[in-house]
């Protein structure tokens, strides 16, 4: 029995009844590698939250109409994936705010769109991490954004795409901030302080250069 706090672990007859399957299937997903592997002692296999999390995953994403090999180069991806210390780097964001899903929770707000060259991109470009049976997503407000041009009818591919060259764009505004202060002698403190105005000066320049965009023919 697990301590509060501790994971849970259970032979495989038990984690079949847990997630509502036969030992056979379960079995199978093992085979299939869409599972990690059991913790051995002896020749006693353990389980434990993460595989059962995982085994309701899969029954979710089956009910939404995913295949199996669909599924399995989902969960392929998701465990090669980088994990949640290397996508907050020294610390969580400032601003932004981190959102905890689910595969099938991700699935459910991209659908078709979840796949796994999809997932790996967004992994590559440090959108997402994993943490456990969770996905992290580095921000709320880029999901949400993500979510909406996908709904509007543009394919994840291009919006992650796009988001690469966004990314590349902001870096360089960044470093034009950050010279601008050490030009000045500025402190480190100066620079969070005054961080709010170099965003402003983003914001309403990427509003002028859209305004002029929208007025090309």
């Amino acid at each position: 029995m697990a301590q509060d706090g501790e994971r849970r672990e259970y032979r495989m007859e038990e984690l079949a009844k847990e997630a509502g399957i036969t030992v056979r299937t379960l079995r199978f997903y093992r085979e299939r590698k869409l599972i990690q592997p059991p913790r051995r002692e002896g020749r006693i296999a353990w389980y434990d939250d993460t595989h059962l999390a995982r085994l309701r995953t899969i029954s979710g994403l089956l009910e939404r109409g995913h295949t199996l090999s669909g599924i399995a180069e989902l969960a392929e991806a998701f465990d090669h994936g980088r994990d949640v210390g290397d996508l907050l780097g020294l610390g969580a964001p400032t601003e932004e705010t981190p959102v905890r899903l689910t595969p099938e929770a991700l699935a459910d707000v991209f659908g078709a769109e979840a796949t796994p060259e999809n997932l790996a991109a967004a992994l590559d470009l440090g959108y997402l991490g994993t943490d456990g049976g969770e996905i992290v997503h580095i921000s709320r407000r880029l999901l949400d954004v993500s979510a909406a041009l996908v709904r509007e009818g543009i394919p994840l591919a291009d919006v992650l795409a796009a988001a690469r060259r966004v990314r590349e764009h902001t870096e360089a505004l960044a470093d034009v901030f950050a010279d601008l202060l050490t030009a000045h002698h500025r402190s480190p403190e100066d620079a969070q302080r005054l961080r709010p105005l170099a965003k402003s000066v983003v914001e309403a320049e990427l509003s002028l250069a859209l305004d002029r965009r929208l007025r090309e023919p």
